[in-house]
């Protein structure tokens, strides 16, 4: 993909005021002079890949080349490719910057991947990109030093059909990375991250919160411990969620019924 020709669409789940959105369209206009923003009018972290189906989608333009979508990542993905951008498609879409990183489980959580997915399905190629916090406070020094050479890396790949990529920045500034590491998504305990509280009336009510830290799988290479070690990591994201070993277990199993 020659990026200078491309046209790019921008998306996120921190909503169109972001931070990170900003950045990230800042960098894309450094690799390209069709740049657009189609978010979330508010934040939708956790919205995973849902769709508003009982509501309408409203959209309003902030600014040149950028929209707000009064709906969800994958909503915002799905008006700014059929509806805003129906003139002449994008050809690549980017997600985030994310206020915190989408490794291991979260991937199943995430509005910011959903959007890259929503894209994959749309047979346009897309990169979801995360920036890891300490203690709460986003430090954007390192997706700006390094986020436009990862693009730029990725979309020079040929990608199979029914893929994403997620890149994960460190939280560590630029001089401190230690490089930019491939890697397969990991997976981490899920433990009781309920925060339970009693409103003013009396009535019990819960937070979900807090970041799962203990390891489930073993592998050394997998993706949240490579960024405790400080490197970014890319992992390639399959919309394929099947598993083949166990269907080709399965394949005789059901003769006869």
């Amino acid at each position: 993909m020659n990026l200078k020709n491309a046209r790019i669409l921008i998306t996120n789940d921190d909503g169109v005021g972001a931070e990170g959105i900003a950045l990230l369209e800042r960098i894309a206009q450094t690799l390209s002079d069709d740049v657009w923003v189609v978010a979330p009018d508010k934040e939708q972290s956790g919205a995973g890949h849902s769709l508003s189906l009982h509501a309408p989608i409203r959209y309003r333009q902030v600014a040149d080349r950028r929209f707000a979508v009064s709906g969800t990542p994958t909503d915002a993905v799905l008006v700014g490719v059929m509806e805003i951008l129906k003139d002449k498609r994008p050809d690549l879409v980017l997600s985030g910057i994310n206020r915190g990183n989408n490794l291991a489980e979260d991937v199943t959580y995430s509005g910011t991947i959903a959007a890259a997915m929503e894209a994959t399905l749309l047979e346009i190629p897309a990169i979801a990109l995360s920036n890891t916090l300490t203690d709460a406070v986003p430090d954007w020094r390192t997706p700006e030093a390094f986020a436009a050479q990862v693009i730029a890396s990725l979309v020079k790949l040929h990608w199979p059909t029914g893929t994403l990529m997620n890149v994960n920045f460190p939280p560590l500034p630029p001089e401190e990375v230690r490089g930019v590491r491939p890697c397969a998504h990991g997976r981490r305990k899920l433990d009781d991250n309920l925060h339970r509280r009693t409103d003013p009336h009396g009535r019990p009510y819960v937070w979900i919160g807090g970041q799962r830290t203990e390891p489930f799988c073993t592998d050394p290479e997998a993706d949240y411990r490579l960024i405790a070690e400080g490197f970014i990591t890319v992992t390639p994201l399959s919309l394929d969620l099947t598993h083949h070993l166990m269907l080709k277990e399965m394949q005789h199993m059901f003769e006869g019924v």
